[in-house]
């Protein structure tokens, strides 16, 4: 299990940066050729990388589920993190809010205030709307940063939630006559506080946890209410 844990932790990190060598991957794995393509074949077959020639290929999707694959055989979660990109770190997030019954939007951009504004991701279920900040530190945070970056995500989905309804903006909160927008910090690595200001901050790969515990922490969390008049629902 050890070959096959340290072997996929190596596919992670040769194809971080687009596709990797097959001799590459051998190399880092420190594994003999013959089962360097084995295994290697042996991904194929679950649909985690495709081969072509001497070149291994995987996409975004597939690699977070090499993470998943590596982590069920004992990998070390915050390494698992370091090799993930940017932008497979913000699908994530989707992907547990999606599976958990939220409609996601990535990257919302608006204007209020003079000032434009970007979340990285917002899922809205009745009646909540979680306005996520992917935060991609890899080690221990000073509690000034740390309260820095929440301040300015409170700003943020303040800002967002007194800015709807928008034209330029299709959310699904504006449908409805009451939303509670929450703020929330997403982080690479465990931060040495779970909550700062009542804003949660939540290890990548706790997530799903969290997601699934909400109804638990709601009456704990900052939130900023708001109601939407008729006058929202013709936009």
């Amino acid at each position: 299990m050890s070959i096959e844990r340290n072997f996929t932790i190596s596919v992670l990190k040769i194809t971080k940066n687009g596709p990797g060598l097959t001799g590459d991957i051998k190399n880092d794995a420190k594994i003999p050729l013959d089962t360097t393509l084995k295994l290697l074949e042996k991904l194929q077959n679950e649909g985690l990388i495709y081969l072509k020639d001497n070149s291994v290929e995987a996409n975004s999707s597939s690699r977070l589920k090499l993470a998943v694959k590596a982590a069920l055989l004992g990998a070390d979660i915050e390494q698992l993190s370091n090799l993930l990109c940017w932008q497979e770190f913000e699908e994530i997030v989707a992907f547990a809010l999606q599976s958990n019954g939220f409609a996601v939007q990535n990257n919302v951009r608006f204007k209020h205030g003079g000032r434009r504004w970007e979340i990285d991701v917002v899922g809205c279920k009745k009646p909540l709307v979680v306005c996520v900040d992917c935060k991609h530190w890899q080690r221990a945070i000073a509690p000034s940063a740390l309260h820095r970056i929440v301040d300015a995500q409170t700003e943020r989905t303040q800002a967002f939630a007194s800015s709807l309804p928008n034209i330029t903006l299709k959310i699904d909160c504006t449908q409805w006559e009451k939303a509670k927008f929450v703020p929330v910090v997403l982080s690479l690595i465990s931060s040495s506080q779970k909550f700062f200001n009542k804003v949660p901050i939540v290890p990548v790969l706790q997530i799903q946890d969290f997601i699934t515990q909400f109804p638990i922490y709601i009456g704990t969390l900052k939130f900023f209410p708001k109601t939407f008049n008729k006058l929202a629902h013709d936009f």
